[in-house]
């Protein structure tokens, strides 16, 4: 066990919570409330839903890095448990962009790929 990997693991972690939370309140509806946001593929929603989703994706991204902290602190630091923390990422990543856009934006079907790729091809 390394303290200091779980300090680093427990702030990562803290600071994907603090960005989604904080950025959902302060920064994402102040700027949803305004009048002239793109229509991007002829919406103000789909440009909403596709903020909403960037921002918060980066707190799943955190949450993945929290957790190869963890496993490089705790062990075992094995091949298959990394490239399971980096799979269960993108997996997740995914998810929330086919669900956020409704299947629109195109990131989903990579991010689905690129997690299932790194659990299939990592796994012990």
């Amino acid at each position: 066990m390394n303290l200091a990997l779980d300090l680093a693991a427990f702030l990562v972690v803290a600071v994907g919570v603090a960005h989604s939370y904080l950025g959902e309140r302060y920064i994402l509806v102040r700027l949803f409330c305004r009048e002239d946001l793109p229509a991007i593929f002829g919406s103000a929603r789909f440009t909403r839903r596709t903020l909403r989703y960037a921002w918060h994706i980066t707190a799943v991204a955190w949450l993945g890095f929290g957790a190869v902290l963890y496993l490089l602190g705790h062990g075992p630091f094995t091949r298959s448990a990394v490239g399971l923390a980096v799979g269960i990422m993108f997996l997740v990543s995914g998810l929330v962009a086919l669900f956020a856009s409704r299947g629109k934006h195109l990131s989903w079907p990579v991010f689905l790929a690129i997690g299932a790729l790194s659990i299939l091809a990592t796994r012990g």
